[in-house]
């Protein structure tokens, strides 16, 4: 196993668990080469008898906030075997939401924030979650957040079914590698079995949402209320949209 692939750490934690960190402090912005790096991490560790399973977090003031977005590597990650843990402290934003929801479970915290805001950039969802979201949270929940494009907290992820375990900000880490060992010491090929089962088909179908995502943000992006969305976000304001 190696021990860093670019920006992720790996580290191996007793009792068959295994860390990945993303390391972009103190926001975790993503492209395509932190994605990459992160699926040929999840396709190794799927070959490794040490790991059964994942905890994934980040090292910095957030999760994983949102940059380029580059969907192709991003469904590789929905084909790895072993269960993810997500440890989602701070912000995750739009894209960094969709890698949160990549994972089997989350952990939070009182400063957790999630949100999916991108009408509010002009533009519409991406990195799976027309699919995932809805998995998790249900079709209502899901649409109230994606047509407001507001934000919730770690209480109300825990509520709404994002999240799994709320703690403390200070045990977010501590809480995903117990959830991860609790996991990992059960029987590996029945891990691997189960879960094939109960994601059936889940790479085709992200697979499936990205390829409409990717082209509906692409003209999306070409749009004055994108432009103008990016400017009022930055400037945290409402948009003045005209529709064009």
């Amino acid at each position: 196993m190696k021990e860093q692939y670019g920006d992720i750490k790996v580290t191996q934690l007793p009792r068959f668990v295994v860390q990945c960190e993303i390391d972009r402090p103190p926001n975790n912005f993503f492209d395509l080469a932190l994605i990459r790096d992160m699926a040929d991490c999840f396709d190794e560790l799927d070959e490794d008898s040490n790991c059964r399973a994942i905890v994934l977090c980040s090292n910095g003031k957030h999760f994983c906030d949102q940059r380029n977005p580059i969907y192709q590597e991003a469904v590789r990650l929905f084909g790895n075997k072993k269960p993810v843990i997500a440890a989602v402290q701070g912000a995750a934003v739009g894209g960094g939401l969709g890698v949160a929801m990549m994972a089997d479970f989350r952990v939070v915290c009182e400063n957790t924030r999630l949100t999916a805001n991108f009408v509010k950039l002009g533009f519409t969802p991406g990195f799976g979650l027309t699919h995932t979201l809805p998995r998790a949270i249900g079709v209502q929940k899901s649409h109230l957040l994606f047509y407001s494009g507001r934000r919730i907290n770690g209480e109300t992820a825990m509520d709404w079914g994002a999240a799994d375990v709320l703690c403390s900000a200070a045990g977010i880490r501590e809480n995903a590698i117990a959830l991860a060992t609790e996991i990992a010491e059960n029987a590996p090929l029945a891990l691997l079995s189960l879960r094939e089962q109960l994601r059936p088909g889940i790479q085709e179908a992200v697979q499936a949402a990205t390829d409409i995502e990717g082209r509906e943000q692409f003209w999306l992006t070409q749009t004055e209320d994108h432009f103008e969305g990016v400017k009022a976000v930055s400037e945290r304001r409402a948009g003045d949209f005209q529709g064009k």
